[in-house]
């Protein structure tokens, strides 16, 4: 009887250890549906909009500066954001498309 108790206490532990694998596997698969996979597409997306700006394209830099682009470099912009004042900045710094954006409304 004492083996006997002895053979269902060593085959427990050799059942969950599948089970713990499936919750991890599935956690994993979870977290990669709701937040990697998305987040890598909306940065895909900004790197497109990055690639695709042009002289006379208006920007939202990430400090929040209106502009509007005048020449593009390799990894910089030059970005005029009132009259006769520019601003050279990182096209990663580039987060937004004014024009894109729904205007809110009011009440």
């Amino acid at each position: 009887m004492f083996t006997l108790l002895q053979q269902t206490a060593a085959a427990q532990p050799q059942g969950a250890s599948w089970t713990f694998w499936l919750m991890i596997g599935a956690m994993i698969l979870i977290m990669w549906l709701f937040m990697w996979r998305p987040e890598s597409k909306r940065r895909k997306e900004m790197q497109k909009f990055r690639d695709g700006l042009k002289k006379g394209d208006k920007i939202i830099t990430a400090g929040g500066i209106y502009a509007t682009v005048k020449e593009i470099k390799e990894t910089t912009l030059l970005i005029e954001v009132d009259s006769n004042v520019t601003l050279r900045i990182d096209k990663n710094m580039v987060v937004a498309d004014p024009s894109a954006q729904k205007p809110e409304e009011k009440k």
